[in-house]
């Protein structure tokens, strides 16, 4: 960075920051949030799909649940062993709260963060059985791949490179989901059943990407932690959810 170059001028143009002892404070607490959000969505995430591998009707979709909680845990591990190097408490952190909890499945809580708990507002809500479970991971599996394009090129070189591993898993879980939801959907029971779970978890994932216009976007973006607008995220998701359900006569 040059000496007449001011460091978020130096970040919104591809500068990257490598170490703890190089983050200016601001950038410093944006980082963690980011960060805390992703681990706490992924250990709510594992500890609301493990319940599925007893809902799957057969040995493969056990294995493909198992293997999703699995890797949604080691995720979590991964990010916030860089968070360890910020100072946080990683044995603490992970038990701060009941990962497993959910609201009632009827609830209506849009955005909203509660008790310090990260996770977004999607993973507050219960998976009642092997097609809601199906669904609901190929619709948020989907927008994480969209968020992924933003969290593997962020500022901070060493998380980035994590969530650059991470991303081809979280890939993976898309395409598991898929293959599920195309098996349900071969049948005219399964269809209907798979329709009913596509608009209970539509809306909630869609208001996973947060509000339009948002401010702390704009905080972000000049801390080069992020570069695309909620609403265009949203709707990248919108075009390759539409998409594949199409495919699935499922729209």
């Amino acid at each position: 960075m040059s000496d007449t170059m001011n460091i978020e001028d130096y970040l919104q143009q591809g500068g990257v920051l490598t170490s703890p002892a190089n983050v200016p404070a601001r950038y410093r607490g944006e980082l963690l949030r980011l960060m805390g959000s992703f681990v706490d969505s992924e250990l709510a995430g594992s500890a609301g799909f493990a319940a599925s591998i007893n809902y799957a009707p057969g040995i493969k979709e056990r294995i493909a649940a198992s293997r999703i909680t699995l890797e949604k845990a080691d995720h979590a591990e991964r990010v916030l062993d860089v968070m360890g190097s910020f100072g946080t408490d990683t044995g603490r952190y992970q038990n701060q709260h009941d990962w497993a909890a959910r609201v009632g499945r009827d609830a209506e809580i849009g955005t909203m963060r509660t008790g310090g708990d990260m996770r977004l507002s999607v993973f507050h809500y219960p998976i009642t059985g092997w097609t809601d479970a199906v669904v609901m991971n190929v619709l948020m599996g989907l927008a994480t791949g969209v968020q992924m394009t933003e969290l593997t090129r962020l500022s901070y070189a060493p998380l980035a490179e994590v969530f650059r591993e991470i991303a081809p898993r979280e890939a993976r879980h898309a395409e598991l989901g898929i293959e599920g939801l195309t098996r349900i959907a071969a049948t005219d029971e399964g269809r209907a059943e798979a329709a009913q779970s596509i608009a209970y978890w539509r809306p909630r994932v869609a208001a996973s990407f947060g509000l339009a216009g948002s401010q702390r976007f704009e905080t972000q973006k000049r801390f080069g932690l992020r570069r695309t607008p909620n609403e265009d995220l949203l709707a990248a998701w919108t075009d390759q959810l539409d998409t594949q359900l199409s495919a699935l006569n499922l729209t």
